[in-house]
C-alpha cells in the first residue's frame, strides 16, 4: 500500500516569509507540489511577483503581499491578508530573517534591534496571531521555523562575527522547543529547521569571502546546500508524516555540526 498520502497537502493553506527567493522559495515549491494553497511575503512587489509567475507556471496556487515583519503593523496586515484570502492557515513557515556582521565589541545598536526585530520578534508575532485566529480554533497546525546551524554554535575565531544573528537564531531555537510545549494541547507541531551553508543572498558574500572550502570545513558530505535539500525536511514538518514530531531541530548542513 503506498504511503505517499502521508505528505499529501491538498486542501492545506501554507504562509511563508521571506519566500519571494532563496530557502523561502524552495519551501514554497516544495509545498506547492504536494497540493498546499501558498501564500508568499516579503518586502519587494516584483520580486514576490516573479516568485508567484515562477510557482504557477508550476501549476502550484500561490498568492503574495508585501509585509516587513519586523514591524508589529506589518505582521497584522499580513494575517489579515493571509485570512481574508484562505480562510485559515494551516503551515506557517518562518523564513524571513536579516544578518548583520562586526566584532562584538563595536556591534551597533540598532543593527542590533534590526536582527532581533525581524528574526525573533517578528517571528513571535507572527505565530501568536496566526495561532489566535486560526490555528488553535480549529485545532490544528504545522509551524516550522527556519533557524540556523549558527544557533547550533559559535563560530570560529577569525572567521565569521556575527553575534546577533548566532544569538538571535539560538533564540528561535528555544522558542521552538517553548512553543511546542504549549501548543501541542491545541493540537499544532512546531518544529525547526537549521540549515548550513546555502548559496543565497544572505550568504553568498560570506561565501565569496571565506571560500566554500572553508566554510564546509569538515563536513562528511563535503558540500554547500543546493536547491533541493531543504525540501525534504520541510515537507516532513508540515505535513501528516510529521505529525508525531514536535519540539525538534533538524539541522540540514552536510553533518556540520555532528563531527
Amino acid at each position: 500500500m503506498s504511503q505517499t498520502h502521508l505528505f499529501d497537502l491538498t486542501g492545506r493553506t501554507a504562509l511563508i516569509t521571506g519566500g519571494s527567493r532563496g530557502l523561502g522559495l524552495q519551501i514554497a515549491e516544495a509545498l506547492g507540489s504536494f497540493g498546499a494553497r501558498v501564500m508568499l511575503s516579503a518586502r519587494k512587489a516584483d520580486e514576490l511577483a516573479q516568485a508567484t509567475a515562477h510557482l504557477a507556471a508550476m501549476d502550484i496556487e500561490a498568492e503574495w503581499f508585501v509585509a516587513d515583519n519586523s514591524k508589529p503593523d506589518g505582521v497584522t496586515a499580513l494575517v489579515d491578508a493571509a485570512m481574508g484570502t484562505f480562510g485559515h492557515v494551516d503551515v506557517l513557515v518562518n523564513n524571513a530573517g536579516a544578518s548583520w556582521g562586526a566584532p562584538a565589541e563595536d556591534h551597533p545598536l540598532d543593527a542590533w534591534d534590526k536582527v532581533f526585530n525581524l528574526n525573533v520578534r517578528g517571528l513571535f508575532l507572527l505565530s501568536q496571531q496566526i495561532g489566535k485566529r486560526s490555528m488553535i480554533p480549529n485545532h490544528y497546525g504545522r509551524i516550522v521555523n527556519i533557524a540556523s546551524i549558527a544557533g547550533l554554535r559559535g563560530n570560529p575565531p577569525g572567521r565569521m562575527q556575527t553575534i546577533a544573528y548566532n544569538t538571535a537564531k539560538g533564540a528561535v531555537i528555544n522558542f521552538t522547543r517553548t512553543l511546542a510545549g504549549e501548543w501541542g494541547p491545541h493540537g499544532i507541531t512546531v518544529n525547526a529547521i537549521a540549515p548550513g551553508f546555502f548559496p543565497s543572498k544572505m550568504s553568498n558574500a560570506l561565501i565569496d569571502t571565506l571560500g566554500a572550502e572553508a566554510l564546509i570545513g569538515s563536513a562528511p558530505l563535503g558540500r554547500l546546500g543546493d536547491d533541493e535539500d531543504l525540501k525534504g525536511a520541510v515537507l516532513l514538518f508540515a505535513s501528516d508524516a510529521g505529525k508525531h514530531i514536535t519540539g525538534q531541530i533538524l539541522a540540514v548542513d552536510g553533518g556540520y555540526t555532528a563531527v
